[in-house]
């Protein structure tokens, strides 16, 4: 123990260097690497296992409306469009959920409220699976993050019930209308990675929404701050709306809003929007859970083949190029979008 600075002010403590613990062997990292795969594993056949008894039990009394198809073909269709979405989803920049919810709710015979909570699954595992990385590379700002994730998990559990309270072909009008908007929206937007913000507001400084992000592309530290945090909070109230009434990720709204309304870089508007994302989407995903609109049989092939292709998706990112899997997204929610107004209008059954 010693005495630093005049007497009587402040002690420090020096601890000898201890040994470090020894790293794990690589039987050890394997056996715990094979133990969780098991586990997830068995959670994954237990839960297609009962949804199967369940479909099973139910398939004489009710037909399937898919041209008599055994029940165990639909869950490996969704897989393998699940798996093509999450390829393509990564490189474009846009969540799974904006491409699943109108490319199955238009082509797969189930009910769009089972869709819609399969939605939200499918955006949350993303989001959660992305967050912790986010924010060890300083790409996503938890303290930007809380103020827009309240607002909007709170929306979104109206949204939710409002969804589930309108009749199918209504939500999929509406849905239609929401995706041809998603498209003009992406085909139109620009991106400002370093927009400049020359004053932050008052809100934003008495909550301190600013930080500093190393980018890995100049290695450089930038500083950011935001401005006009209202109007970006009345925004979120809506884009949470949106994402529970249609069960779609709403990373589409929120890097906007983010970049372009409030003035934070396009690399921490894209981490952030994970962050906000694990919040809403949790939050509305309870009120479809709650309501019994959750299929296990649905949603884990979904998740599961949308995570195995992101994996994949985020390989390809640095070898496709970004401007032609944008076009391939636009072209297919163009088709998707037209699909759900026709099938809710009933020219298209």
């Amino acid at each position: 123990v010693r005495r630093c600075g005049p007497p009587g002010n402040v002690f420090a403590i020096t601890m000898p260097d201890l040994p470090l613990p020894p790293p794990h062997l690589p039987e050890r990292q394997g056996l715990q690497a094979m133990l969780r795969h098991l586990g997830v594993a068995l959670v994954v056949a237990m839960l297609l296992g009962g949804s199967a008894a369940a479909l099973a039990a139910d398939a004489g009394a009710h037909a399937v409306a898919g041209g008599g198809w055994p029940w165990w073909a639909w869950p490996l269709a969704l897989f393998a469009a699940c798996f093509l979405m999450g390829i393509v989803a990564v490189p474009a920049g846009i969540g799974g959920g904006t491409l699943f919810v109108p490319i199955v709710g238009g082509f797969f015979p189930f009910h769009l409220d089972f869709v819609r909570g399969a939605g939200l699954l499918v955006a949350l595992a993303s989001a959660l699976s992305a967050g912790p990385m986010l924010l060890r590379g300083g790409l996503g700002s938890l303290r930007l993050a809380l103020p827009l994730a309240v607002l909007a998990s709170a929306s979104s559990i109206g949204g939710a019930m409002l969804g589930l309270a309108m009749p199918a072909h209504v939500v999929q009008i509406l849905l239609g209308g929401v995706v041809l908007a998603i498209v003009v929206l992406m085909a139109t937007a620009r991106k400002s990675e370093f927009p400049e913000v020359p004053r932050p507001d008052a809100l934003s400084q008495a909550l301190a929404l600013h930080g500093v992000f190393v980018d890995g592309a100049s290695g450089r530290q930038v500083p950011w701050q935001v401005h006009r945090t209202v109007p970006g909070l009345l925004t979120f109230l809506g884009i949470g709306v949106l994402a529970g009434m249609f069960g779609i990720g709403a990373g589409w709204a929120n890097v906007p809003a983010l970049n372009l309304l409030m003035g934070a870089p396009l690399k921490v508007s894209a981490g952030t929007s994970g962050l906000v994302l694990s919040f809403v989407d949790s939050s509305a995903a309870w009120i479809y859970i709650n309501r019994g609109a959750v299929l296990p049989i649905i949603a884990v092939p979904s998740v599961v083949g949308m995570m195995l292709g992101a994996r994949i998706g985020a390989r390809l990112l640095n070898v496709l190029k970004g401007s032609a899997v944008r076009r391939l997204v636009i072209a297919t929610l163009l088709f998707a979008g037209a699909r759900a107004l026709l099938k809710g209008s009933g020219v298209w059954p």
